[in-house]
């Protein structure tokens, strides 16, 4: 279709043109996507009901080691033969000082006997000091360079209503991008029927000109050879010839009007500005006055875009209540893992991988918040409160729409009728005009009043069969039927 378009050998109608529009107009196309974006957020919302699996891993290096032992432990065991020997020595050097004073012992005997329990308690102290050690070095963590891992699974039991809230509101969020986009599908076709009728009006109107500038300059002929003939003045010449210039002029605006409508309605359709196009409908003679099927205004309302949108905005509304809601309620979740680490917690933390699995039952439950649940589930309401009135509001104001778009279409009806009872007259006006001219008994004013008030019945009639079909897409559009 672009192919012949372009080639110039297409004649399109108004239905291709609106289906080439609700192809390549962006607005629709941005409709499409929010739409996929939101069935998207909806089977994700989905995905809350399902358990959730997740793998940790860490590495942290410390500057210090943790240590078991406090330091006076440590010294402690550092120093385990000799605290125990500290102790028994000290009271046989008491017993043999006693001895010594009672004379028992000679200073020199004194002196070798502590000499012989020095040396003796030196290599019983050793082996003990040396175990004492050991045990320290034992309890070392070795906890520099610490690696962890775990795989976790959460399972919500009850989360308040929460998860059930969040999918309805998905639900609605998708129903809202479905009723947008027929939203903006009826508003693409009424600005392509508003975009094609016009091309249409000013098409008609250029054939008039073209009509009348015929007619004008017929009689410029004729008024020449009175002239000629002595029967007409110079100053009837020169009134027909301002009447020719204007002619001229009138076709150069509506041939660039026509210019110009083409290219909004390739715009609008997506064809390149410049595309050669004709309508099926701008050579027509009459337009054909198609009755849309009319409903009460309840149903037009309830098949109102607009109106679902805002019904969407009210349930989303109600569903932010509970939303909120659930946060101060209780939520109870299940979990269960797999837990590693090096160094290893289960074996004396050593420098190896150790592992192990757990389960568990958490509970939250807010207890205290100063109201805060109180406050933000009364302003939800406030909202809710808020959507249902400016729903309420666009409905009186679509039935009031509704309404004067069927009485301006009667209008439009009556007009045409009018117009073209007013075009029969001045047909006849026109043809006693010419004749009385030709007879001698009218002069050119007479005939130019008369093509002048032809040429307005002749525009009159074009602008009533336009409004007609204008005042049906209109009216189309505010019932929520526009196909």
């Amino acid at each position: 279709m672009l192919f012949a378009l372009q080639a110039g050998a297409q004649t399109i109608s108004l239905d291709s043109c609106r289906i080439m529009a609700l192809r390549n107009n962006k607005q629709m196309r941005v409709s499409l996507i929010n739409r996929d974006l939101t069935l998207n957020l909806r089977k994700a919302a989905r995905t809350a009901y399902l358990p959730k699996v997740d793998v940790v891993g860490s590495y942290q290096h410390f500057g210090k080691e943790f240590s078991a032992m406090d330091r006076a432990q440590k010294n402690s065991l550092n120093n385990l033969g000799t605290n125990m020997l500290s102790g028994g020595i000290g009271k046989v050097t008491d017993i043999i000082t006693s001895l010594t004073q009672q004379g028992v012992f000679t200073p020199a005997m004194a002196q070798q006997i502590g000499s012989l329990l020095q040396n003796y308690s030196g290599n019983i102290a050793a082996p003990f000091n040396s175990l004492g050690q050991d045990i320290v070095d034992a309890f070392r963590t070795d906890t520099k360079n610490v690696w962890t891992g775990a795989v976790v699974v959460r399972q919500p039991v009850y989360m308040g209503g929460a998860i059930v809230a969040a999918n309805k509101m998905a639900d609605i969020g998708e129903q809202f991008a479905e009723n947008q986009q027929e939203f903006t599908r009826q508003t693409t076709l009424y600005d392509i029927d508003r975009a094609y009728w016009m091309v249409v009006s000013l098409k008609q109107k250029e054939k008039l000109a073209y009509s009348y500038r015929d007619l004008i300059k017929k009689l410029d002929d004729d008024v020449k050879k009175m002239i000629n003939q002595g029967v007409a003045t110079k100053s009837d010449g020169l009134k027909v010839d301002v009447a020719v210039n204007s002619a001229d002029l009138k076709i150069t605006q509506v041939e660039d009007g026509v210019v110009l409508a083409k290219m909004l309605l390739c715009q609008l359709t997506g064809l390149p500005l410049e595309s050669k196009i004709t309508l099926a409908d701008e050579n027509k003679e009459h337009l054909d006055d198609t009755y849309y099927q009319d409903m009460d205004t309840q149903t037009a309302l309830d098949n109102r875009p607009e109106v679902r949108m805002l019904q969407n905005a009210v349930d989303i509304s109600k569903q932010n209540t509970n939303l909120v809601r659930a946060q101060f309620l209780p939520h109870v979740l299940l979990t269960g893992g797999y837990l590693f680490s090096n160094p290893n917690p289960f074996n004396g933390i050593d420098r190896e991988f150790g592992s192990t699995w757990n389960v568990g039952v958490t509970l939250q439950m807010n207890v205290w918040n100063w109201f805060e649940g109180a406050y933000k589930t009364r302003a939800t309401k406030a909202a809710t409160l808020m959507a249902e009135l400016e729903r309420d509001d666009l409905k009186q104001k679509m039935q009031l729409e509704v309404e004067q778009d069927r009485f301006k279409l009667k209008e439009a009806r009556k007009r045409l009728v009018m117009a073209e009872n007013n075009l029969k007259s001045a047909n006849e006006n026109l043809r006693s005009a010419n004749v009385g001219f030709k007879e001698g008994v009218m002069n050119s004013t007479d005939v130019m009043n008369a093509q002048t008030a032809w040429q307005q019945a002749q525009s009159a009639k074009i602008d009533a069969e336009v409004d007609v079909k204008l005042s049906q897409s209109a009216l189309s559009k505010a019932l929520g039927i526009l196909n």
